[in-house]
């Protein structure tokens, strides 16, 4: 009958395997910046090595034989501007940085071969097969990362629809309870997570709730069974007064207060489940006049369709006291005109007042509880009856307001009552 906010908890699964994807990535991304960063550093310093080691040994032989050894050279152009002049007789190196076609950067190592002045001798270690090998290293961890998340985000959004069911699995259980459902629970939750815990304390929630409204119910149930007998006896001794308007007020509230403990009792009834409906081939349309006119007030009946149309299997007697209680609530909180249509098996009482609060469109009505002042005085159980006789018959009691004013009450009634007992009056 009302409806209820449901968190999309397959959004949190998606959540939770986007940022485990995010965070995938993030590390991948780290790892390989630094695995990169590690190998252009050893890459430089084993050209460094092999520079100082080639020079080394083409020194040697220029010192020894005065000839060249393959790939030094005296004074070369291409030699980088810091070694051209070396302030010592040590080696040095340096990167040139050049790009050109399909000749990588190089490392150089120079020295000096006489004293100041004198030549300088310089060999070059091309980077370029090193630097080919880095990029095939790049492009291998940038597919084996790839493939990694492949992997990572099924498990991902596996382990996270796990989470989401669970929660879900609480959400539902939480949801039934909120509706009157108190012998919802979550069950045997495995593991000591957070999900656990939640559902650990919606269950003992679900028993503290249960326990508060069976005292509650036991305790209204009791306190109306006392009054029934000294109510019984105060509506005796009115009618031992003389006639006259003392009499007439005090039977009066009487008959009111005979009425409240009549609703107790019955709002206990259903509360305990010891109701069971008794069904029975009705014409609709004729119970629904019928229940109207009981209540003496003035209301406009409208039956469509064909008596075949509207005859149906329910217990005549719920459902004159649905339509009652419909009808007095109207004109009590209401405003002319009552209007009762009758279509198939569906009956709408509506009124021209205020409308019902936005309380009790929102969660229903409540016990000794009107919603709004301007809706009048009373004690509030008329609704709470009415959505509890509809339960047991297993049909549907939806209230709203007209986009025009009023109030409108639609009762869609079942081909047969459910014959099962429903929450009752603990909307």
């Amino acid at each position: 009958m009302f409806r209820r906010l449901r968190p999309d908890l397959s959004s949190l699964r998606w959540k939770i395997a986007a940022l485990a994807a995010v965070t995938a990535c993030l590390v991948v991304a780290a790892v390989g910046v630094l695995v990169h960063m590690w190998t252009v550093d050893d890459i430089r310093s084993r050209a460094e090595a092999q520079a100082f080691n080639r020079l080394y040994s083409a020194m040697d032989t220029y010192r020894r034989t005065g000839t060249l050894a393959d790939g030094a050279e005296l004074d070369p152009a291409e030699l980088p501007l810091a070694l051209r002049h070396p302030a010592d007789g040590e080696r040095h190196t340096a990167d040139d940085g050049r790009v050109e076609g399909n000749v990588g950067p190089s490392v150089w190592a120079a020295q000096r071969v006489d004293g100041p002045g004198s030549r300088v001798l310089a060999v070059q270690v091309n980077m370029s097969p090193e630097l080919y090998t880095l990029r095939q290293l790049d492009v291998t961890m940038a597919v084996a990362s790839l493939l990694a998340l492949a992997v990572a985000v099924p498990l991902a959004v596996y382990g996270a629809g796990l989470l989401a069911r669970r929660l879900r699995r609480v959400s539902e259980t939480a949801g039934r309870i909120s509706a009157g459902d108190l012998d919802a629970r979550t069950g045997p939750t495995k593991g000591r997570d957070e999900v656990a815990e939640i559902a650990a304390t919606v269950d003992h929630m679900a028993d503290t709730l249960g326990q508060l409204l069976r005292t509650e119910r036991q305790f209204t149930a009791d306190v109306a069974h006392e009054l029934r007998t000294p109510v019984g006896g105060l509506l005796a001794a009115a009618d031992l007064l003389p006639a006259g308007e003392t009499e007439d007020l005090l039977r009066a509230r009487v008959r009111d207060l005979r009425g409240l403990v009549e609703d107790l009792l019955e709002i206990s009834r259903l509360d305990a489940g010891a109701e069971q409906p008794v069904p029975a081939r009705v014409p609709l349309g004729a119970v629904v006049s019928e229940a109207a006119a009981r209540t003496g007030l003035r209301t406009e009946v409208t039956v469509a369709g064909t008596e075949a149309d509207r005859t149906l299997e329910t217990d005549p007697r719920r459902l004159e006291r649905i339509v009652s209680n419909l009808v007095v609530n109207a004109h009590r909180h209401g405003g002319p005109p009552v209007e009762v249509t009758v279509e198939g098996r569906t009956v709408v009482v509506r009124d021209h007042g205020s409308g019902f609060p936005e309380d009790v469109l929102l969660h229903g009505p409540r016990r000794f509880q009107t919603g709004a002042a301007e809706r009048g005085t009373g004690h509030g159980l008329g609704l709470t009856i009415a959505l509890g006789q509809a339960r047991l018959l297993g049909a549907e009691l939806h209230l709203e307001n007209a986009p025009d004013g009023g109030a409108v009450a639609t009762l869609r009634l079942p081909l047969r009552p459910s014959g099962s007992c429903g929450t009752g009056a603990s909307a």
